[in-house]
């Protein structure tokens, strides 16, 4: 992550952690009022345009931390040079791992991103004294094992329209935090991929994705008002489709 150009704290009550949108999520919610001061003062943002890299596989980690907004996609290279998404992270997710200095993946943002960091080697030496951002930290990473684990799940037994129908529910628990809405019984919900996006990440070709939008569309499930976004009419029929899946409340979606 060390590439880009780090964004000032213009101590603008917005960049203060008390008024964070993310503070009550994030790796820092257990942190008492103390502990918070000493993570203001030791942090700093950066923003990533659309398609830009935050860090990428094999690099060394130089500083780590918890998306503000927007979303980012993680992405595996094959030995062919072929790239597998393996992972969505949206707003309060946390990149980087303290004590392991290596990326195992790309981070690529699949929106505009705003991340709040803080140098790897300084979030250690708080992480050490701070038992509870230690322990968000280790239900965070225990959630995304979890979610990894369904996520296989998913890719590995259920139907076309039953991984679209998930990946759906996790967009509007997720990927509405900040940009979408609710309308009495109606969901907003921004889809940040492709279609061909989707269809590498739920392990499908482009047709099937479209005929399974459609099919959805047809059953008034869902309306299609463009391809980057759908608004759910029907949530619970929605819920059916995608089957007995995990996702009811996860801390990263698809990480």
């Amino acid at each position: 992550m060390q590439r880009h150009t780090d964004v000032p704290d213009l101590t603008a009550p917005t960049d203060r952690c008390g008024a964070c949108p993310i503070r009550h999520r994030a790796v820092c919610s257990y942190s008492t009022p103390a502990q918070l001061r000493e993570l203001e003062g030791a942090k700093f943002y950066r923003d990533f345009e659309t398609g830009q890299e935050i860090v990428g596989e094999g690099e060394t980690i130089s500083s780590l931390g918890s998306i503000v907004s927007g979303v980012v996609a993680l992405q595996k290279t094959l030995e062919d040079g072929r790239r597998q998404m393996v992972g969505l992270l949206f707003a309060s997710d946390f990149i980087g791992r303290p004590l392991r200095p290596l990326a195992p993946y790309d981070a690529v943002a699949v929106t505009p991103v705003r991340m709040c960091l803080f140098h790897r080697r300084e979030f250690e030496r708080i992480l050490a004294e701070n038992h509870g951002l230690e322990r968000r930290l280790l239900e965070m990473t225990l959630d995304e094992l979890d979610a990894a684990r369904d996520w296989m799940l998913l890719l590995g037994r259920k139907t076309a329209q039953e991984r679209l129908a998930s990946f759906l529910i996790i967009l509007s628990k997720r990927g509405t935090e900040t940009k979408g809405s609710n309308t009495g019984s109606v969901l907003h919900v921004p889809i940040p991929l492709t279609r061909e996006s989707i269809a590498e990440f739920l392990g499908l070709t482009i047709e099937t994705v479209s005929r399974q939008f459609t099919a959805l569309r047809k059953a008034g499930i869902i309306e299609l008002p463009d391809k980057r976004s759908a608004v759910v009419r029907d949530m619970s029929r929605l819920r059916e489709l995608a089957g007995d899946d995990g996702f009811d409340e996860p801390s990263s979606a698809m990480a």
